[in-house]
């Protein structure tokens, strides 16, 4: 893509000077233009770059005639400055530049000023200036005022370049030509703009314009009633496309990918008469697509790529179409594909990924000899790779990915000799992966995982692919193996991202010797054993996956540091003391589930701006928990420390700042009080301090992070109320906690009555939010998810959750000395799945409002003084699956319905004035009544209805890990 950019730059640059050589100047330059050339000159590194750029500048020559310098005819004054596509490196822009106030053609492109900030004043001089190009000059800091004073300016570009390489739908890789993505910045669009309304070009990718809010729109349309190319890809806008935009009716391209946009897609964008290019991809839109877009007969180009949110259907597709892209890769576009996608005869590259795709693939694809790109997925799409796929001879990129396809691959997809990227993963694939596809030799990504291959896979048989640098053939049931000739594997030196995942790989791989670009590497879920060859730690960068092996001794360290690093679940046994140097830009470091023993070294805490994620879960560490850890975390998102030896207090040095959004150290010895300073969090998410000996109160204080959804506190020495009933209404609502979905404080010693103000504000409990993602989980490198875990007890267990649902919703305060009435305001928390109450001394009535909880799979409310008889309102919960009400002083009759029918006796022992099924004890003289019967298929397990009602057909166990651990309870 940056090839091309400068390419078209090249061309650009021959033609100027073909034009202006027609017209050669009739004055002679100017000494003062000649003086500030040779200024400008003289800034630049010029053994860096284009080495032929300035051959021409020699001091008492006509600079008119100087290379990229061309000058007015009738004064010697120069007009015409084009340095662009260089490669020249500068500290910064030479301010005699400023001096060349006739300039109305200006291009620095593509050259280096290695993040120098733009001088505070000068631009304003150059009042001719109509085409100012400073795009991929890596400058830094704010836009500079005088440039929104060109009032002449025609065409203005401060663009980035960018690139994203995706290896498959997961994990890409976005390359820049700047040293950081958002170096420069705009205060906002209305003070750039407001003055350049002659603009028929507006380039700012990668700009940060964040600062402009969703003002942009609004701002672009009322400054810029010219335009003809918007292009702010990658620029932090937010907001929506405001219908103020329709007044640019010259537009031609639209270029908003890579922001952070919302909203449904206009239609009025089918009213733009000459639009070409609508680019809107990777954003946050939604609702339906207007069909009419498509019927645009200019429109080349169509990418809605990246939006979760959009939905729609392929319209029948008129023969005066135009396009040549088209791309809902990513969406929720569902349907059929049409098979008059074929009268789209100048389509070059078509993405079709969006699971929700069906039916068969139209033979009339296979038609469309002038595709490079095509990519496909669709979960309910049917049917083997088709026949006509080996008649695409032109294409460069095919992919069939997360659909319904099944059956072998066709030996006839070897017949696509330009294929750069074939990726058929993640689909119903079989047999064996027939021998042609390793003839493709100009193959640089093969994606074959996730699907059922079987037999051996030599990498030896890939030595034909010598451009190849992904490979990714994990999760199948393949065996791979280096192959007898190992010298063939030098041959694959190219490789930088390899994903041999569940392979049944026995040893050490002998390729990963060759591989020195290798960035990314994937070889968990082996059987691989032993100690990791010294020289592996010598090549290593940026990613790299051991988990789930048999691999023993120390931890290894890549020499050059790698990102993300996954020893876990593994056998290492000890962390060396100083690995700091070797782990400076280690973001990722996962070792959990290892026999790692000893104090936590120093060096885990990596430096400020280094550490993302840390998770040592699962090992024999013992002493404290660094302060280092707890300290200016402005980047750690994720720390677990759970089930390890570690004593003493956690550290109260959290500084503002902290970006942790999960907190785990549940499973030690850690005593004390909680970090007041934690109230520095506030993006935390998850506190899971359970089954340690910290003595405080109820943490009122936390219902100030914002975030807080899980809060687990059970098993530790809290004591005291929750909320004083003395206090009054200011103190109560320093105490609400309108996030919190799972509350654990069993096995405390908290005390008092229950407070009915504590309840009514658990808002979360009460209305669900559709906006957060199902699991709750951290994003990280390549595309990877860390799924956050807690700790609870749950029906009576204590099981450890590996994935937490946004839609689970408990309460477990068992195991304390509450007492009092329940409050019946614990009924409007409808959104409630399991509640525990047990081993308490409340008493009075159940309330019969609990009938409202209708989602409720759980009920506990064992071992208290509980009186008066069970409310008929809890027979119609057809949601619960577990009730425990033994051991109260509850009287009369058990209520006759389906779902107490369910329950055994064992739900209802202690209670010596109950009567009637399941207890053995007959209700005297009373005419049975039952509630109307509730049917078997609605007396199902809560977790698994979440999905049901949400249109998810996904599995109990696939949903939810869980590991049981029986819960013995005490009896009062």
């Amino acid at each position: 893509m940056l090839l091309l950019l400068l390419q078209i730059h090249t061309v650009y640059m021959l033609a100027v000077a073909a034009n202006s050589s027609l017209s050669a100047p009739l004055v002679p330059c100017l000494q003062d233009q000649a003086s500030a050339l040779l200024e400008l000159k003289h800034s630049f590194n010029t053994t860096d770059g284009d080495s032929t750029t300035f051959q021409s500048w020699i001091a008492g020559t006509d600079c008119c005639s100087w290379d990229g310098v061309r000058c007015g005819r009738t004064d010697g004054r120069v007009t015409s400055l084009d340095l662009g596509g260089r490669q020249l490196q500068a500290s910064g822009l030479e301010p005699a530049l400023f001096r060349l106030t006739s300039l109305n053609h200006l291009d620095l492109s593509s050259n280096d000023f290695n993040m120098s900030e733009f001088p505070a004043t000068g631009f304003e001089l150059l009042t001719e200036l109509s085409y100012l190009d400073l795009s991929d000059t890596n400058f830094a800091g704010s836009v500079p005022d005088g440039i929104s004073h060109l009032k002449n300016l025609v065409y203005l570009d401060l663009s980035t370049s960018f690139y994203v390489d995706d290896f498959d739908n997961e994990n890409s890789v976005t390359y820049y030509t700047s040293d950081y993505r958002w170096q420069l910045w705009a205060p906002n669009l209305e003070t750039l703009l407001a003055d350049l309304t002659n603009l028929e070009e507006l380039h700012l990718g990668m700009v940060n314009l964040s600062g402009d809010g969703a003002r942009w729109c609004e701002d672009v349309a009322r400054f810029s009633p010219k335009l003809q190319v918007l292009s702010l890809p990658y620029c932090l806008l937010s907001g929506s496309i405001c219908r103020s935009l329709l007044a640019l009716r010259s537009l031609r391209v639209i270029e908003l990918h890579s922001n952070h946009l919302s909203g449904g897609v206009p239609d009025f964008m089918a009213s733009f008469p000459n639009l070409t290019v609508l680019q809107l991809s990777e954003n946050k839109f939604d609702g339906w697509f207007p069909p009419i877009i498509f019927q645009h007969k200019k429109l080349k180009t169509i990418d809605l790529s990246k939006n979760l949110g959009i939905s729609g259907n392929l319209p029948t597709f008129s023969q005066d179409s135009n396009l040549e892209y088209l791309s809902v890769n990513t969406t929720n576009f569902s349907g059929i594909i049409p098979s008059s996608i074929v009268n789209l005869r100048s389509l070059k590259r078509l993405g079709l990924g969006a699971s929700g795709f069906s039916g068969i693939l139209p033979s009339s694809i296979g038609e469309l000899k002038s595709l490079v790109m095509l990519e496909v997925s669709g979960l309910q799409l049917v049917g083997p790779i088709p026949s006509w796929i080996s008649n695409l001879t032109s294409l460069t990129v095919l992919q069939l990915f997360n659909c319904g396809l099944y059956g072998t691959i066709p030996s006839s997809v070897g017949k696509l000799r330009e294929l750069t990227k074939l990726g058929l993963y993640s689909c119903n694939f079989s047999g064996q992966i027939p021998p042609q596809i390793f003839n493709l030799t100009q193959l640089q990504t093969l994606l074959l995982h996730s699907n059922s291959f079987i037999g051996t896979v030599q990498l030896t048989s890939l030595s034909r692919m010598q451009n190849l640098s992904v490979l990714n053939l994990s999760n199948n049931e393949l065996v791979v193996a280096d192959g007898e000739n190992s010298s063939l594997l030098t041959s694959l030196s190219k490789i930088e991202f390899l994903r041999l995942a569940s392979c049944r790989i026995s040893s050490f791989p002998r390729i990963l010797r060759h591989l020195d670009q290798i960035t990314s590497l994937d070889l968990s879920d082996n059987q691989i054993q032993g100690a990791i060859p010294r020289w592996a730690w010598e090549t290593w960068k940026e990613y790299f996956d051991l988990s789930f092996n048999n691999f023993e001794g120390p931890l290894p360290i890549p020499q050059n540091g790698s990102v993300t690093l996954d020893y876990s679940s593994n056998n290492f046994s000890s962390m060396l003391l100083d690995y700091s140097t070797y782990l400076t830009d280690t973001a990722f470091f996962k070792a959990s589930r290892n026999s790692l023993s000893g104090n936590i070294p120093q060096w885990i805490c990596g430096t400020d701006s280094s550490r993302q994620l840390i998770d040592l879960s699962y090992n024999n560490l013992s002493g404290s928990v660094p302060s280092c850890l707890m300290e200016n975390i402005t980047v750690l998102q994720v720390l677990n420390l759970r089930s390890n030896k570690l004593v003493g207090e956690i550290p109260d040095n959290i500084n503002k700042g902290c970006a942790l959004e999960a907190l785990d150290l549940s499973g030690n010895l850690i005593d004390g009080k909680l970090p007041r300073s934690l109230v520095a969090c506030r993006n935390l998410e998850v506190l899971d301090i359970g089954s340690n000996q910290i003595s405080d109160s109820f943490p009122c204080w936390m219902s100030s992070l914002p975030k807080l959804q899980v809060l687990v506190l059970k098993y530790n020495k809290f004591t005291g109320q929750v909320l004083d009933p003395s206090d009054n209404k200011e103190h109560i609502t320093k105490c609400e906690f309108t996030g919190l979905r799972i509350a654990d404080m069993a096995s405390n010693n908290f005390s008092g009555t229950l407070p009915v103000g504590w309840f009514k504000m658990l808002k979360s409990m009460m209305t669900r939010s559709d906006k957060d993602t199902l699991v709750m989980e951290n994003q990280y490198y390549h595309g990877n998810t860390y799924q956050f875990t807690a700790a609870i007890t749950y029906k009576g267990y204590d099981i450890t959750i590996s994935k937490i649902l946004r839609t689970l919703v408990l309460i477990d305060i068992s195991n304390n000395a509450f007492n009092g009435i329940i409050p019946e305001e614990i009924g409007e928390l409808v959104l409630l799945h399991g509640l525990n109450m047990s081993h308490n001394a409340l008493e009075g009535p159940i309330p019969a409002k609990f009938g409202n909880l209708k989602q409720l799979e759980s009920l506990d409310l064992s071992s208290n003084g509980l009186s008066g008889g069970i409310p008929q309102e809890l027979a119609s919960l057809n949601f619960l699956s577990t009730l425990n009400l033994s051991y109260n002083k509850l009287a009369g009759r058990i209520p006759n319905s389906y779902q107490f029918s369910t329950f055994s006796n064992s739900s209802f022992l202690g209670n010596n004035d109950l009567c009637g099924p399941p207890l053995s004890k007959q209700c005297p003289n009373q005419t049975e009544t039952s509630l109307p019967y509730a049917s078997e298929k609605n007396s199902v397990d809560v977790l698994l209805f979440f999905f049901s009602a949400l249109g998810f057909a996904i599995s109990f166990s696939v949903t939810l890990t869980l590991t049981w651990i029986c819960h013995s309870s005490k009896q009062s």
